[in-house]
């Protein structure tokens, strides 16, 4: 997982890139979760940046640390926590691994 930003002003585009999202034991459209992920994740990145790349670029080997998830969500709701669990990773809280 890599954040990237330049350090010199505020960023014109801030990426992250999530390898694998795995979903064991829940039944839902890996697609919809993906979208209501992708769009949940960019809304909080905007409103509320990336406090672990505050200094610049930083790549992240693995978050964890985050709370689990109950099965019975549906695909919107299940893709809007997995953003927010990721988001509070990079904003400090979980483990993070470099």
């Amino acid at each position: 997982m890599g954040v990237i930003r330049d350090a010199s002003r505020e960023p014109s585009a801030i990426r992250v890139n999530v390898g694998e999202l795995v979903l064991d034991g829940f039944r839902v459209d890996p697609d919809r979760v993906s979208a209501a992920f992708e769009r949940e994740l960019v809304r909080l990145v905007r409103e509320r940046g990336v406090p672990l790349a505050a200094d610049g670029a930083v790549t992240l080997d693995a978050l964890s640390g985050l709370p689990t998830l109950p099965a019975g969500l549906s695909a919107r709701r299940l893709g809007q926590e997995l953003a927010r669990a990721v988001h509070a990773g990079l904003s400090g809280r979980g483990e993070v691994t470099r």
